[in-house]
């Protein structure tokens, strides 16, 4: 019988392919194409189910489809023996299609339901492994997105202005009503809750408690990428000022999660703060004006990310489910094909020459040295750059080389078949789609025209980051790692400035101990006091009073009578 891993593979791999060549078709003809209909009519207000069909969203799709057959496809062996393995593709495939969802919607009411379909599934996946971990990551994951459902729904209310939420025809309006900017705004800050930006980074990392594939699919071209992939959309209704200090925001991403992950040790989490670098690198793309290059470097990122994923898995999955690098090292000799995959995906996130990230990174930072900003985005893009190339080889240094760290008694080696089968289904693009994608979407080729030095600092940047990597990564017997010389900045680097304690500790622990002393001193204090307790009691008292008034009725008439005697008397006299 054939398992729903591979039906659901084929599926999705047929589709892609069928996107990928009408995306071809429509981008030869510059053709779009927008299916509509019509839910509900409120007054002058139309529910339309809007379809949007053009180059991009058809592209886009296509990736989408062959990174998660791949994955679904890995999935059969990295899951292998879980009771729940049809749930769990299930959710992948209900994950995805939230995605599609997404990618093919001009239409702010339909994009609501792609959006929080992937919040909603992320929840389901990230706590997938049911333990305190992932509850907790969970939480955090779907509470940090639900800010962005929030505000998007705001946007859909206040788009009632328009009298239609299909926000594709307003985008020019956008930029010059201010009243109107207010949508954008709220887009800007939904992309920002799932795209991960500063302030809501935090959540990221934490999602690494996921299964492996699940993570390759998140970090790769589904949940992150959303965030970019609508302001890609929306990046006509941007103004000056918002780009400006947009830009500030995502270059500040790209530079903190870079410096996170040179002191991080966890293998998925470095990874993950790779991730983060990568999108705010197309972050601040866009918000320099370019959201071609934002899209084309979405797209090369999410191949060589996915395959990364995978290795990891393959991985930790040979290293009987251990994450930290500082226990591997000599995988290179175990498990040969594996980290060769591992080798080539790495080095194109770094920008080797002639992979595909290299086209999409190099062509980046060449047309934001042309279009010369300011002195702080010019160091902050090369010093980024270099910071990836710093992590990557302290990553190849730990896991690749050396000596072998773990049990002594082990046995690894390539033998995940299926594994290697899903993964080798990606190198092939890894290493050419690059250049394929560059000769499809842009027909006239960026001008660049920049002196020799400044042709060359990317690669310079990309060397210095080596010999930085290697420096600060390298251990031996008498040899003391440079970090713990400066343990508190350390730290407070890699955890990323602070940012997992403000948005847990920060958001849970002031309304908590205001609650508590809300409960002291109101409920249990005062309140109770001057409240039902004294009211009760006062009660008792008056009561008992009226009962001894009432059971002694013939004595207490006579001491009255006597007492009227008195003042009767008292009176006389």
């Amino acid at each position: 019988m054939l398992s729903i891993c591979l039906i659901y593979s084929v599926i999705f791999i047929s589709i892609s392919f069928f996107f990928f060549f009408f995306s071809v078709y429509f981008m030869i003809l510059d053709y779009s194409l927008m299916l509509e209909l019509e839910m509900v009519t409120l007054n002058s207000c139309s529910i339309m189910m809007t379809i949007l069909l053009d180059w991009m969203s058809l592209l886009f799709m296509s990736f989408v489809l062959f990174i998660s057959s791949m994955v679904i496809f890995y999935s059969k062996e990295y899951m292998l023996g879980d009771l729940n393995l049809n749930r769990f593709i299930m959710l992948v495939v209900m994950f995805v299609l939230s995605m599609m969802l997404l990618i093919i919607s001009p239409n702010l009411i339909s994009i609501l339901l792609g959006w929080d379909g992937l919040g909603l599934v992320s929840y389901c996946l990230v706590i997938y492994y049911q333990n305190i971990k992932s509850y907790n990551a969970g939480m955090l994951t779907a509470l940090t997105n639900r800010l962005g459902d929030v505000a998007l729904l705001i946007a859909i209310s206040w788009m009632m202005n328009y009298g239609s939420w299909n926000f594709i025809y307003y985008l020019n309006f956008m930029k010059h009503d201010y009243v109107m900017m207010l949508v954008t705004m709220l887009v800007v800050f939904a992309a920002f809750t799932k795209s991960a930006q500063i302030p809501f980074s935090s959540w990221l990392p934490a999602a690494m408690a996921a299964p492996t594939p699940v993570s390759s699919l998140v970090h790769s071209s589904t949940l992150v990428t959303a965030g970019v992939y609508l302001l890609i959309r929306f990046n006509f209704s941007f103004n000056l000022t918002m780009m400006m200090i947009l830009l500030f925001i995502s270059s500040m991403t790209m530079f903190m999660a870079g410096l996170g992950a040179n002191f991080e040790f966890d293998l998925k989490k470095i990874i993950a703060l790779s991730t983060l670098s990568q999108l705010g690198l197309m972050m601040s793309i866009l918000f320099l004006g370019e959201y071609k290059l934002a899209f084309f470097h979405m797209l090369t990122h999410a191949l060589f990310k996915a395959l990364l994923f995978m290795c990891a898995g393959c991985i930790i999955h040979n290293l009987n489910n251990c994450q930290d690098i500082r226990f591997m090292g000599g995988l290179i000799k175990q498990m040969p094909l594996t980290c060769s995959f591992f080798n080539i995906s790495n080095l194109s996130l770094c920008g080797l020459p002639f992979l595909s990230g290299f086209y999409s990174k190099d062509l980046i930072l060449e047309v934001m040295s042309m279009n010369y900003l300011n002195l702080y985005i010019y160091l902050i893009f090369y010093i980024s750059t270099g910071l990836t190339a710093c992590y990557t080889i302290r990553l190849i240094y730990y896991s690749l080389m050396g000596n072998y760290n773990y049990n002594s008694l082990s046995m690894i080696n390539d033998t995940g078949k299926i594994m290697l089968q899903g993964m080798s289904g990606l190198i092939f693009l890894v290493i050419i789609g690059g250049s394929m994608l560059m000769w499809l979407m842009f027909p006239t080729p960026y001008f660049i025209c920049l002196s020799f030095f400044m042709k060359m600092m990317t690669l310079i940047v990309i060397m210095l980051g080596v010999w930085l990597g290697y420096q600060v990564s390298m251990f031996y017997l008498n040899y003391n790692l440079k970090t713990l010389m400066f343990y508190k900045i350390s730290m407070f680097l890699s955890l990323m400035w602070n940012m997992p304690f403000m948005s847990t500790f920060g958001v849970n622990y002031y309304p908590l101990y205001m609650g508590k002393m809300y409960y002291k001193i109101f409920d249990q204090g005062w309140y109770e006091f001057f409240g039902s307790q004294n009211i009760f009691n006062i009660l008792k008292k008056k009561s008992m009073f009226m009962q001894i008034l009432f059971s002694n009725n013939l004595k207490i008439y006579l001491i009255i009578l006597v007492m009227w005697i008195i003042i009767l008397m008292l009176n006389l006299f």
